[in-house]
C-alpha cells in the first residue's frame, strides 16, 4: 500500500515539475470563464430585478397615466438592457486583462516592463480617441439618469425632434422633416425634453385693441372648456384650463395666453384644438382676431 503510494505521489511530483505552468495556465482560463459567466448571470438577474419592480413601481405610483404606453415600455427596456450590456462588456474586459496579466507572469513575462509600454501606448491612443470616450461616459449618463429614452420629443439645441434610438456613442433623432439626424452624445450640452411626465399646450390668442376684453375672455375661456370635456380629449388633459390673461399688449393687438396641461406627448394634439376653437367661437360671436396689416396716412402738402 505504501508503495502504491509513493508511486502515486512520484508520479505526481514528476508530471507536476514538467506540466505545472500549462497546467496553471488552463486553470486561470477555466477560472476566469467560470468568474465570467457567474457574473454576467448575476448582472442578467439584476437586470431583470430592476425592470420588473421599476414596472411595478411605475404601475402603482405613476398618478400621470393609468398604464404603461408602448413607448415608456421600449424605453425601460432599453435603458435596463443598455446598463446591462455595458457590465457584460467590462466584466468580459476585466477578466481578459486578468487572465493575460496571470498567464504572462506564469511564462516568465515581466509585467512591470510590460505595462510601462503599454501604459505608453495607451496614453497616445487615449488622446487620440478622447471624443470617442467623451461620446461613451455622455452615452452612459444618459441613460443611467433616464434624460430621455425611445420615443421621446426632445430639443438638444441645433436638433428637435423624436428619439429613435439610444446607444451610448449616438443619438438617432428624427425631426419634423423626417430627416434623420446621429448626434454625438458628448456633443450634447443641454436637453429639453417635452416627454417626460406632463406637458402643457400653450396658445397665445391676438385680439384687435378695440374688442372687449372681458367678453373676449368670457368666449375663449368657454371654448378651451369645450376641448377638454371633448370625449376624444378627457384622456388626454390634466385639470381644467387656464385663461392666464393678457401676455401681451401694444396699439395694435391684444394678445390672451391659455394654456392646458395634458399627458406627455399630447400637448400639440390640444393646442391644434384649442386654435379650432378659439376661431370657431369668437367668428360665432364677432370678436375680430387682431390684424398684422398697418395703414399708411401720407399727407400731401
Amino acid at each position: 500500500m505504501n508503495s502504491v503510494t509513493n508511486l502515486a505521489s512520484d508520479w505526481f511530483t514528476l508530471f507536476w515539475n514538467q506540466w505545472h505552468t500549462p497546467v496553471r495556465i488552463l486553470l486561470i482560463i477555466l477560472g476566469a470563464i467560470v468568474g465570467r459567466w457567474v457574473l454576467m448571470l448575476l448582472v442578467a438577474r439584476l437586470v431583470k430585478s430592476i425592470e420588473a419592480s421599476s414596472r411595478l413601481k411605475l404601475k402603482v405610483t405613476n398618478h400621470i397615466a393609468q398604464e404603461l404606453s408602448p413607448i415608456a415600455n421600449a424605453r425601460l427596456v432599453q435603458r435596463t438592457r443598455t446598463m446591462g450590456s455595458v457590465l457584460n462588456n467590462f466584466i468580459t474586459w476585466t477578466m481578459v486583462v486578468l487572465a493575460l496579466t496571470m498567464i504572462l507572469s506564469e511564462l516568465g513575462v515581466a509585467i512591470g516592463a510590460l505595462a510601462a509600454g503599454a501604459g505608453l501606448v495607451g496614453a497616445g491612443i487615449g488622446f487620440g480617441s478622447q471624443s470617442l470616450i467623451k461620446d461613451l461616459i455622455s452615452g452612459l449618463f444618459i441613460v443611467a439618469e433616464d434624460q430621455y429614452g425611445v420615443g421621446d420629443s426632445v430639443n438638444l439645441g441645433e436638433i428637435s425632434g423624436a428619439v429613435e434610438s439610444v446607444g451610448l456613442r449616438v443619438t438617432q433623432v428624427r425631426d419634423v422633416d423626417g430627416v434623420l439626424w446621429y448626434v454625438r452624445n458628448g456633443e450634447i450640452i443641454r436637453v429639453g425634453n417635452h416627454s417626460q411626465g406632463w406637458s402643457r399646450a400653450v396658445v397665445d390668442v391676438a385680439l384687435d385693441y378695440s374688442v372687449d376684453l372681458e367678453n373676449a375672455k368670457k368666449i375663449i375661456e368657454d371654448a378651451a372648456s369645450e376641448v377638454a370635456s371633448a370625449p376624444g380629449n378627457t384622456e388626454l388633459v390634466l385639470g381644467e384650463p387656464n385663461v392666464w390673461g393678457v401676455h401681451i399688449l401694444n396699439g395694435d393687438q391684444v394678445v390672451i395666453r391659455v394654456v392646458q396641461k395634458t399627458k406627455f406627448g399630447k400637448s400639440d394634439d390640444i393646442a391644434r384644438d384649442l386654435r379650432e376653437a378659439f376661431k370657431t367661437h369668437l367668428d360665432k360671436a364677432g370678436v375680430s382676431l387682431a390684424s398684422s396689416k398697418q395703414n399708411i396716412f401720407v399727407s400731401n402738402k
